[in-house]
């Protein structure tokens, strides 16, 4: 800024070198807000335009696109709201094609098993998980702008929709039900769900009308690992009587996890020697073959499909052996041949459902979001999270006509569907293909297939969220605070149960990021001799203080949370106390000159925002000063801050030649106050 017009040279070359100024001879005017307006803005123009009565946001935002109504604009948002109008013609079918076939079918295999496991999951019948396999996985395909991203059943929306559906359908106590009775409760328990799935996806398209894409921000990334991982032992243990062949009740609400160890050990003596045999041999199998899939993820063509092989391998064995008749093996039965027909779910749930629809419908998209943002950057490719909330309500929505669960991404099958050669959203149609192989005319080799294989597969579907605590020592050395957010997310959603743990752990979370506001350390820094640089004073002996001048820097949004902080650590430095006396010193403040203060200049370029309740105490802060005889000058003020200012009557108090553009100009004008032309400078960095 040294080049700006209105350079002025020292009143004599002595004594600029004397004072070792590191610009030299030559100094320009300080350059104030004003000033600065005057010479470059267009303050004027600003002036004059009429003043826009603010609206809401959503206003402002249907109008835009109304007044620009276009052929070009009205494509363009054709283009966004069908992603495949984007990518489709851009598709290189020679390179691309055969590995999004290889993928989708690969992943549809492992669809199969893993639908009907999250089904019993979810505590409706195991048909509905294909279902959820099929439609939504169709629906964001065409929406959706995750490229490899797999969508369908996944665990933790099932525990969450499964303790929703257990709480608003809970069985008889008698537990001895007849067939009809036994297909009522079947399809009660499924329009609970359906329900369930419905209002999740009229709040994700609520959330996209008023494009509140940024929400995702709020589940960190601590947040959404502690969860799945803290769901995953709710899976694990939940799964526990299919696995031993008990038929128990399951529980829900708080502590389920504990109460549902307590009657598995209770019940122990009356568990199935054929069901824990089937369990342990179909383990015996599967994580075998997961520790295979992911070390030899780079040799292999395809990833060994071990959950379709197991569901083979135990429908003809029970069939062989009839299980079910001998030894009362459950099993799945039969599978409806088709679709289900279209039927609106109960409006009449929806006022008991949203306090459970609400959470499901966050966690859809924090998990969905983020998976999709880490591949995209993998890939060097864009998402838009807006977007993502209308693929997701929609995909809920429309699904929830054909009676199926709450759906999002998965990071078992979207890590598969990558690790076999993916490249774009087509791949979720030939997973759908196959999906529909087994609605339309395999479903019936599945009679046989033991439930507790799906017990087994809904286990080991679990490794990768196991698996996230190993990263705890990594986020224990770079932030502790993260360290305990995960800490105490995963205590929560184990302890209490998934709904209030994702509460506990957003709520903790927030209040970890207003507590590092609080938490303000000082520096006291100096102008290093011969240059433009400031240094912590502590570094360095060559670097001086000016008696009676004193720089201020806030780097902190200054709202009623840290008004009080403010206030304490000005009162300090500058020797505000009450009634003449010093105010005590604050925690983390060096000791700085002793030297009563004559100019001080607060440097509020880290100053983000200001409340009502900062700006009130920065026009207390501003007359005080003027009481006492301090010269405050302001710096580095952004816009609305600077609004906000003003309009708590700030300006009344401090005149727009005590406003500068920066901490330079602010500096150079409290010298010439302190009749001195250049030296070194004390600041105090807060």
């Amino acid at each position: 800024m040294s080049g700006l017009l209105g350079a002025r040279t020292c009143s004599s070359p002595g004594e600029a070198s004397d004072l070792k100024y590191p610009l030299g001879t030559r100094l320009r005017e300080p350059l104030t807000e004003a000033r600065f307006q005057q010479l470059f803005g267009d303050e004027e123009q600003v002036q004059e335009l009429p003043t826009e009565p603010r609206g809401p946001r959503l206003c402002r935002m249907w109008r835009r696109p109304a007044s620009a109504c276009s052929r070009r604009g009205a494509w363009r948002l054709l283009q966004a709201r069908l992603p495949p109008l984007r990518w489709l013609p851009l598709y290189r079918w020679r390179a691309w094609l055969l590995g999004d076939a290889v993928a989708g079918v690969t992943v549809g295999v492992v669809h199969v098993p893993q639908g009907m496991a999250f089904a019993l999951l979810t505590s409706v019948p195991p048909v509905f998980g294909l279902y959820t396999s099929f439609f939504p996985v169709l629906i964001y395909s065409l929406l959706g702008t995750g490229r490899h991203l797999s969508t369908g059943t996944f665990a933790v929306l099932s525990l969450m929709t499964g303790s929703a559906v257990e709480r608003l359908v809970p069985e008889p106590l008698s537990r001895n039900l007849s067939g009809i009775e036994k297909e009522q409760l079947d399809a009660q328990r499924v329009g609970a769900a359906a329900a369930v799935a419905f209002g999740s996806g009229a709040l994700m398209l609520g959330m996209f009308v008023l494009q509140l894409g940024v929400l995702s921000t709020f589940l960190s990334e601590p947040v959404v690992k502690a969860l799945t991982s803290g769901a995953a032992l709710h899976v694990l243990v939940s799964q526990l009587p299919s696995l031993l062949g008990l038929s128990l009740p399951r529980q829900i609400g708080c502590f389920s996890l504990f109460k549902t160890l307590a009657a598995v050990l209770t019940s122990l003596p009356r568990s199935s020697p054929a069901e824990l045999t089937i369990s342990a041999l179909s383990l015996a199998l599967l994580v075998p073959v997961k520790e295979l899939n992911v070390r030899f993820r780079d040799r292999l063509p395809t990833p060994i499909p071990g959950e379709i092989v197991m569901v083979l391998l135990a429908s003809v064995l029970c069939f062989t052996s009839s299980l079910d008749t001998k030894y009362n093996v459950q099993i799945v039965g039969l599978l409806p041949e088709g679709f289900p027909q279209p039927l609106l779910p109960s409006l009449a749930e929806l006022p008991r459902i949203l306090a459970d629809s609400l959470p499901i419908a966050l966690v859809t998209f924090a998990v969905s979001a983020s998976l999709a943002s880490m591949y995209a950057d993998k890939y060097s490719y864009t998402i838009d999270p807006n977007q993502e909330l209308l693929a997701h309500g929609i995909s809920n929505l429309i699904s929830s006509f054909f009676s199926c669960f709450p759906n999002s991404a998965s990071l078992a099958t979207t890590s598969l569907l990558v690790d076999a050669g993916g490249n774009t959203q087509l791949a979720g149609l030939f997973s759908c293909i196959v999906v529909l192989l087994v609605l339309l005319w395999l479903g019936p080799f599945f009679y046989y297939l033991p439930k507790a294989v799906l017990a087994c597969i809904n286990i080991s579907s679990m490794r990768q969220m196991f698996f996230q605590m190993q990263e705890l020592p990594q986020l224990w050395h770079i932030s502790r605070m993260d360290f305990a957010v995960w800490i105490v997310t995963w205590v929560a959603v184990v302890t209490l149960n998934v709904d209030l743990g994702l509460a506990v752990g957003v709520i903790f979370s927030m209040m970890t990021v207003v507590c590092r506001t609080q938490r303000v350390q000082c520096l006291a820094l100096g102008l290093a001799e011969g240059t433009e640089l400031y240094r912590p004073l502590r570094e360095s002996h060559r670097l001086l203080q000016v008696p009676g001048l004193c720089i201020l820097r806030y780097p902190t949004p200054l709202y009623f949370g840290t008004r009080g902080n403010f206030r304490r650590i000005l009162e300090w430095h500058l020797g505000l106390g009450e009634g003449g006396k010093a105010s005590p010193k604050p925690d983390n403040l060096p000791d700085t000159v002793a030297e009563p203060v004559r100019v001080v200049v607060l440097d509020f370029s880290g100053v983000t925002f200001a409340d009502a309740a900062g700006a009130r105490e920065v026009a207390q802060l501003a007359s005080r000063c003027r009481d006492v005889g301090i010269h405050l000058l302001l710096a580095q003020c952004n816009a609305s801050v600077l609004e906000t200012l003003a309009r708590a009557g700030v300006l009344d108090r401090v005149t727009p030649q005590q406003l500068f553009v920066s901490v330079q100009d602010a500096a150079a004008h409290a010298l010439e106050k302190l009749e001195l032309t250049g030296s070194t400078i004390c600041t105090v960095w807060i």
